[in-house]
């Protein structure tokens, strides 16, 4: 499985603490007898080490990227990435 950084997002949480939150889309090569696809999910990672990843959900690649951007623009953290995932599928 391939990763790539998409996007970075630094925020202010309500205690007054700055997270950094780093967004990932991962790429699997799925074969299909003679033929192939990219299957695609996302990762979200903090700066402090945690990390969720949702692998598969999409073989296509426009759908995946606006998910990437909304995650960046509403700053979804790893905590909270399953729901949200679950709620755009």
């Amino acid at each position: 499985m391939m990763e790539l950084k998409t996007d970075v997002c630094a925020v202010v949480d309500e205690s007054g603490r700055r997270r950094e939150f780093r967004y990932f889309l991962l790429v699997e090569q799925v074969e299909a007898g003679r033929f192939a696809c990219e299957n695609y999910g996302v990762r979200v990672e903090e700066a402090d080490g945690e990390s969720v990843s949702v692998p598969g959900l999409t073989t296509s690649a426009p759908r995946v990227q606006e998910l990437l951007a909304q995650l960046a623009r509403c700053q979804v953290g790893p905590a909270s990435l399953r729901d949200v995932v679950d709620d755009w599928l």
